[in-house]
């Protein structure tokens, strides 16, 4: 596939990223700051995000499973996880961090379970999602300054 229809189809699947809720604005300004320099910034900054993260959900499941649930930790550690899904503009993944920590504020641990379970899901599609658009990415080669979404 030529370089013009690989950029085309890489613009296509950002677009839709941002169509579809996954990313915000914070994912524009993370490209803004991708240079020649440094070309696969953004790249780098979602890899940590999801090799950090992954501990995070776990230490999340953790405390799900503890009797009787400890609200004050779970929304410390879901406090943290929102501020890391929010620096790289997972918006979905974002909304459900904000989502459970209203039911730890409720005292609701169905509530918590529920949302989790949408959250991690929510994030394992944004993950296939990127992982999908910096293959192609990738193979398109370095392209001219972020733009936002439309």
């Amino acid at each position: 596939m030529e370089k013009t229809q690989l950029r085309r189809q890489l613009a296509s699947i950002r677009q839709s990223l941002f169509d579809q809720g996954f990313l915000d604005e914070q994912f524009v300004q993370l490209e803004e700051l991708q240079d020649d320099a440094n070309p696969n910034f953004v790249e780098e900054i979602v890899t940590l995000y999801y090799r950090d993260s992954s501990r995070l959900i776990l230490n999340i499941e953790q405390a799900l499973q503890k009797s009787p649930l400890d609200f004050n930790k779970l929304d410390a550690l879901m406090h943290q996880f929102k501020g890391s899904s929010s620096s790289i503009g997972a918006k979905k993944v974002k909304a459900e961090c904000t989502q459970l920590r209203e039911y730890c504020k409720a005292g609701s641990g169905e509530g918590c379970l529920r949302t989790f379970q949408q959250l991690k899901k929510e994030y394992t599609t944004l993950k296939k999602k990127l992982e999908a658009y910096f293959q192609l990415a990738r193979q398109a080669g370095p392209t001219e300054s972020a733009c936002r979404p439309k």
